[in-house]
């Protein structure tokens, strides 16, 4: 059984926020209480929004004042809320120690998706993120990630979020353990009880991290590519170096053929750059190079930030771009712009990261979303 977090006060109060099934088991056992409390509590923090022990009246008056003594159940602040024209939602959510990130969430005729950050920043440097510039503060904790999922489902209710997209910023698979946990909150029945295909996690590429997930989780895969040689990722998607793109392209077809992941395809996110990596021939070597791995592939016209020294491709080459995919008989799909008059589209998220390992600055989030 998963053990609760050791702490460095003992004193200090353990947060329950973040704690999955097996771990809030393990917090009541280590306190002789039943396992079956968990249950409860699941049911109280996410099904239904409470965080407030004294009004989970299905325990003990006894067992309320212990956890108010010993646990306590934290919360995001929320510093700003913006609506966009399209429904478009963003939140500026303040973390403990003062870092802001950055929630959002995109209604669809057929689904809702909330996209949601796993670190304060990004210490991956890619070219077209504006985030990479911004330097990397720290890891969330998986009450931090799960405490975001909380903020949404309490503002909007029941029924309006039905995909999570780890696609925020940050990458998921450096913050892996944190990030297991929240994913198991996310599709516990108790909790949230997403669909495990619709639960995905995005990453620029770290080959043992995703055998690890493929083995661990049951969330969906979803990878940012952007290039089909290893010399042009190695100058987009840095983490290409070390992980090259033969690499890569084995991880992901052992993954798509683990236990948990049989039927299931992998989302490709491809950011299409004037003139960098949208002609004819890239597009049929992206062909070539996922021929053997079920897939569904999303491409995503630049958006421009301050200093970029990229450009979104004319609309025409775009669709010749997909049409060359799709007659080979891939899915794919063009990223609609949203939230752009909220600055919520993709490359235009703002927040602020605290303590990181560059000069500190305001930061714009590039968010990609399925």
């Amino acid at each position: 059984m998963k053990s609760t977090p050791a702490l460095a006060n003992p004193q200090a109060k353990i947060n329950l926020m973040g704690l999955d099934r097996r771990a809030l088991e393990g917090f009541f056992v280590e306190r002789g209480e039943k396992p079956f409390r968990a249950r409860q509590v699941l049911k109280w923090i996410h099904g239904r929004g409470i965080v407030d022990f004294e009004a989970m009246t299905d325990l003990s008056k006894l067992l309320r004042e212990r956890l108010s003594r010993t646990a306590e159940i934290t919360v995001l602040k929320e510093a700003r809320s913006q609506k966009s024209a399209d429904g478009t939602r963003k939140w500026l959510l303040e973390l403990a120690d003062g870092n802001r990130i950055e929630t959002v969430f995109i209604p669809e005729a057929r689904r809702g998706t909330l996209c949601v950050s796993s670190q304060v920043g990004c210490a991956l440097n890619c070219a077209f993120c504006a985030t990479a510039r911004q330097g990397f503060s720290r890891n969330l904790t998986a009450g931090e990630i799960v405490a975001q999922v909380w903020h949404a489902h309490r503002i909007l209710g029941d029924g309006h979020i039905s995909n999570v997209v780890l696609m925020g910023m940050g990458e998921p698979l450096l913050n892996f353990d944190a990030v297991v946990s929240a994913l198991d909150l996310m599709m516990d029945d108790l909790a949230y009880g997403f669909a495990k295909r619709r639960v995905t996690v995005s990453t620029a590429g770290l080959v043992p991290a995703i055998l690890r997930l493929g083995q661990q989780s049951d969330a969906s895969l979803a990878v940012s590519l952007h290039a089909t040689t290893d010399a042009l990722r190695n100058e987009l998607v840095p983490i290409n170096r070390k992980y090259p793109l033969a690499q890569l392209m084995d991880a992901c077809y052992q993954f798509i053929h683990m236990e948990r992941q049989k039927g299931r395809k992998i989302t490709w996110e491809y950011v299409l750059l004037d003139g960098v990596n949208d002609s004819g021939e890239d597009a049929r070597r992206l062909i070539k190079l996922l021929s053997n791995i079920p897939s569904k592939i999303n491409l995503i016209p630049f958006n421009r930030f301050e200093g970029a020294p990229y450009r979104c491709p004319p609309t025409e080459r775009i669709a010749r771009f997909q049409a060359i995919l799709q007659e080979a008989g891939f899915l794919t799909t063009v990223r609609k712009t949203r939230g752009d008059d909220i600055d919520a589209a993709c490359g235009q998220l703002v927040g602020k990261v605290q303590a990181k390992s560059r000069p500190r600055r305001e930061y714009k989030l590039a968010v990609e979303l399925p």
